[in-house]
């Protein structure tokens, strides 16, 4: 052993949302904790996810409710002007907050924690090549794996020029065109915010839905509602080439799937939400043998093992299949209770995990979809499901309208709850509350016992037939 080698019980690579969770946890129960973090902490989550996209989303919200003010009697004469460099300063100064409270939470359970990038040098072994210079080794009984994951871009001509959702937080004014491409939840919110908040916005798409593994209602549904708003969907298409043609401009060459037809649009920026890979190159984990699946993420079991004793992975650089933050927090810190806790069979149940879209509307899923129950339940399956335009968009003209979209997947004679699925306002609000119902275990006849809320429109998944 090197002679400046440290040695703890618990090294966690990466001070994400899961890595300090974990580490949180194990240093609770009494574990010496080290943790290590290459870049800001928080992970992806609090510095270009989760916290500066909800930020944003906020700010594109209130742009929408601008608009529909007239239809309520608001003397609106005209779309109030936004400061992009003004709200970006402030959002990035919460960002930095945020920054600031996960250390200090470090702090207070006595982690130690470095700044540099890991690599392992054996099975209980890493050494950090520090971000000031020099290297620490740290040994350890136990080793977590939480890098997260990074965008990738296309290899297509004039890559360099485009951004990532990474990027998108970076940009210091706000484009009057652009161009992006993902049907995934990523694209679909970006775009929809970029739109509301007034940019003129070209979305490409391979397919001809968005959120194609989301339920058939919500592909049809979000689809059709960011086409009625104005967003300038290329159906069938993909970006295959990239410009700089002067005057801050770019030129977008697209390739239509079916006919190979190739056009051109001009903008200012071109955005990629097409996926993530997982961070885990520079660790040198593979030399040792670690199990990875075909996309490179880390093989785990039911309880965060990997193919290696003592070493554990969670969150996005794993094969669980749900990139959310609160199952990397929930991840982390069951499997702390299990090292560290006196809890042998702690471990997250990776089903009935809700998730929301922040599209525009917002959009909640739970459980199976109509197809995976189908597939899986067969003719027991049963769906209710409603469609109708929300009170709140009652006053307005059918152009400014927005589609409020339910469906319930029940299973067997007791009618189940396997899936659920909604879009409209309040989606997110909504879904938590209904969310611990379905965890629980709530049939058809447990929603319609509950009394409707009135007005609302949550009150139609308690009175649906």
């Amino acid at each position: 052993m090197a002679s400046n080698t440290k040695e703890c019980d618990y090294l966690v690579i990466g001070i994400g949302s899961g890595g300090i969770a974990s580490g949180r946890r194990a240093a609770k129960h009494g574990a010496k904790v080290i943790a290590v973090e290459s870049k800001r902490y928080g992970g992806t989550c609090v510095n270009v996810g989760c916290v500066p996209k909800k930020v944003t989303w906020n700010a594109a919200a209130i742009a929408e409710t601008f608009k529909h003010a007239k239809a309520y009697g608001f003397q609106v004469s005209e779309q109030p002007a936004f400061d992009w460099p003004y709200f970006k300063k402030k959002r990035d100064a919460y960002v930095k907050r945020l920054n600031g409270i996960y250390e200090n939470n470090l702090n207070k359970d006595e982690i130690e924690h470095l700044k540099g990038r890991a690599k392992f040098v054996a099975k209980d072994e890493v050494e950090v090549a520090l971000e000031g210079g020099g290297t620490q080794r740290i040994k350890a009984k136990h080793i977590l794996i939480a890098t997260g994951g990074r965008p990738k871009l296309p290899s297509i001509p004039g890559e360099e020029l485009c951004i990532s959702s990474d990027g998108f937080f970076d940009l210091e004014k706000q484009p009057k065109s652009i161009a992006t491409s993902g049907a995934g939840y990523i694209g679909v919110e970006m775009t929809g915010m970029l739109h509301a908040l007034g940019t003129k916005t070209h979305f490409f798409i391979r397919g001809d839905k968005l959120l194609r593994s989301f339920d058939p209602m919500i592909q049809d549904a979000v689809t059709k509602e960011y086409e009625h708003q104005g967003v300038n969907l290329y159906k069938g298409s993909q970006i295959t080439k990239v410009e700089d043609i002067g005057n801050g401009l770019k030129r977008v060459t697209y390739q239509e799937t079916k006919t190979k037809r190739e056009s051109t649009i001009e903008v200012e920026e071109v955005l990629f939400a097409t996926g993530r890979v997982p961070e885990i190159e520079d660790l040198k984990i593979k030399d040792f043998g670690i199990k990875l699946n075909d996309k490179n993420h880390i093989v785990t079991d039911d309880y965060q093992n990997t193919s290696l004793p003592n070493i554990y992975a969670i969150g996005d650089v794993c094969d669980r299949g749900f990139e959310l933050t609160p199952v990397a927090i929930a991840a982390g810190r069951k499997l702390s209770d299990r090292l560290f806790g006196g809890k042998p069979d702690a471990h997250l149940e990776y089903h009935n995990i809700p998730s929301v879209v922040f599209a525009h509307p917002e959009i909640g899923s739970i459980g199976l979809t109509e197809p995976e129950a189908r597939e899986k339940y067969g003719d027991k399956v049963k769906v209710y499901k409603a469609e109708f335009t929300g009170m709140y968009f009652a006053m307005m003209e059918p152009e400014e309208k927005q589609v409020t979209a339910y469906k319930i997947v029940v299973v067997g004679e007791e009618e189940k709850v396997v899936g659920l699925h909604i879009l409209g306002q309040a989606s997110g609000e909504i879904l938590q509350g209904f969310g611990v119902a379905i965890k629980m275990g709530a049939t058809k006849k447990d929603f319609d016992n509950c009394v409707a809320i009135h007005p609302v429109s949550a009150e139609e998944l308690v009175t649906m037939t």
